[in-house]
């Protein structure tokens, strides 16, 4: 547990800023916003709230690095992204407290969401010096083919909440590999772990410049203007599928590089053949993984009918151990969920389903008090109109429902407009990669419920998004194919 000293140590040295050109600086109104303690609803500190004109100070400084930036030797991007990499973990306990202050997840999840959010820093200093071209002769004899990547230009990262430090790693990571300057709007719930970041790539050797930190009450006030400046080439986005279309249409008229990880809605199916204790085991990972707070996290259990009670039984009774309370505690598994706001939307979800008839296992009524805390809730009898099996649940609820085959398994976990992560539970190897394939899905857990990984690329189809993070693939969203015609 982290006593109070040690939190009021950590409030009073962290930077509250923006950032901008290298330096910590007030908003130019002078204006700030509160950053709220889910656990609490108490105000942690007050951060600076940055304006189109710190987004346009922003710009103007990332346009004027970007030459030197791209013309810095690979190994020494490579080599300032280790750094980084080796700065996070050096302040780990502090990168891991604030997480949990901010976000409200329990102590251990940020713990490991900050050796998480660090690889992709390790990974990409490692992919910096892999950038590569090729060179041809052209079928027609008529000359050389050279064909080289260069930086795609500036770039607008937008990020959420439930993973304050690693969703902006993984894009800052490639970003700087590549040779590209970033600007990070971080979402205005959890900024103040994007700014202790930036604190740390300062340390590690990013010019000044390079990268700029823009927290902000108003989002559509500073990222309006900055879409809509021609010296923007880039937009990166983790969040809802409805604002991920919005910025998709505002990044239009400047045909703007894009990718998008948007919502999901993961289905979770177990076949007559599974292990159910390990499907279990599994998919309490899958499901109550930071509070439930993941665009991964497991939405829908499809469950074979001659295990469905087995499987049934045995998460209620493992869901049951899980301990709610402030993230902070010792002893404790489920924090506080982000907002009031989310915590009325996974209740409004759950209460819409027992209305219409669905079985309450566990859970599903939020306690008494301070804190936006919600228990691990399962939920069982669903009846097929449930929103709860159409909408995606932020939050620690588990839906279950049975089917008899596998084309109704398939088509089940497919009716949907998500297509970011889905899971599968099987003996069977043929089974196993046959229904992977059939799968709507950018990724697929094979009796595995945590699949992400810096060194695969994650990302979904249909309304999830497109475009990779991660893998090898992950810095080409950074990088432009430039075609070099040779006498």
């Amino acid at each position: 547990m982290a006593t109070a000293q040690r939190v009021r140590d950590l409030l009073e040295t962290i930077p509250t800023g923006i950032f901008v050109n290298g330096t910590f600086r007030d908003s130019s109104s002078g204006a700030t916003f509160p950053v709220h303690d889910p656990a609490t609803e108490e105000v942690l500190v007050e951060v600076a709230d940055a304006t189109a004109d710190d987004g346009a100070a922003a710009l103007d400084a990332a346009v004027a690095a970007g030459p030197a930036w791209a013309a810095t030797p690979a190994r020494e991007r490579g080599e300032i992204l280790r750094a980084a990499f080796e700065g996070l973990h050096a302040r780990a306990d502090d990168f891991a407290l604030l997480m949990t202050l901010e976000m409200g997840k329990a102590l251990p999840e940020s713990a490991n969401e900050l050796k998480y959010g660090a690889e992709f820093f390790r990974w990409f200093s490692e992919e910096a010096v892999r950038i590569a071209g090729r060179y041809t002769p052209a079928p027609a004899g008529t000359g050389r083919i050279l064909v080289s990547k260069v930086p795609v230009g500036p770039c607008l990262a937008i990020t959420p909440w439930n993973f304050p430090l690693a969703m902006g790693t993984r894009k800052i990571g490639p970003a700087l590999a590549a040779g590209a300057t970033m600007l990070v709007k971080p979402a205005g719930l959890t900024p103040l772990t994007m700014l202790l970041l930036a604190e740390v790539l300062k340390d590690a050797g990013v010019p000044d410049g390079v990268i700029a930190v823009l927290p902000t009450s108003k989002s559509s006030a500073l990222t309006g203007p900055l879409l809509a400046d021609p010296r923007l080439r880039k937009l990166t986005f983790t969040g809802s599928t409805g604002v991920g279309a919005a910025l998709i249409g505002q990044s239009a008229p400047g045909i703007l590089r894009t990718s998008m990880e948007l919502g999901g809605n993961a289905p979770f199916v177990v076949f007559d053949d599974a292990d159910v204790d390990h499907a279990v085991g599994q998919a309490l990972l899958a499901k109550l993984r930071n509070s439930g707070e993941a665009c991964t996290a497991a939405n829908r259990f499809h469950v074979h009918e001659s295990v469905l009670a087995e499987f049934t039984d045995k998460l209620v009774a493992k869901m049951s151990e899980y301990v709610v309370g402030p993230g902070i505690d010792d002893g404790v598994t489920i924090g506080p969920l982000v907002s009031a706001d989310q915590r009325d939307i996974v209740s409004e979800l759950v209460q819409d389903a027992v209305g219409k008839g669905g079985t309450l296992r566990l859970g599903g009524v939020a306690p008494e008090g301070k804190g936006h805390f919600f228990p691990p809730t399962v939920l069982a009898d669903l009846p097929a109109d449930a929103r709860i099996l159409r909408e995606e649940v932020f939050g620690p609820v588990a839906p279950i429902i049975g089917f008899s085959t596998e084309d109704e398994a398939v088509a089940a976990a497919n009716d949907t407009e998500y297509g970011l992560a889905s899971y599968i539970f099987t003996r069977d190897l043929d089974r196993a990669l046959r229904v992977a394939d059939r799968i709507d899905s950018g990724m697929v857990g094979v009796n595995r419920g945590v699949i992400s990984d810096p060194a695969g690329p994650f990302g979904g189809v249909k309304a999830s998004g497109f475009g990779r993070e991660g893998g090898s693939e992950g810095i080409e969203e950074y990088l432009e194919t430039k075609y070099i015609a040779l006498q």
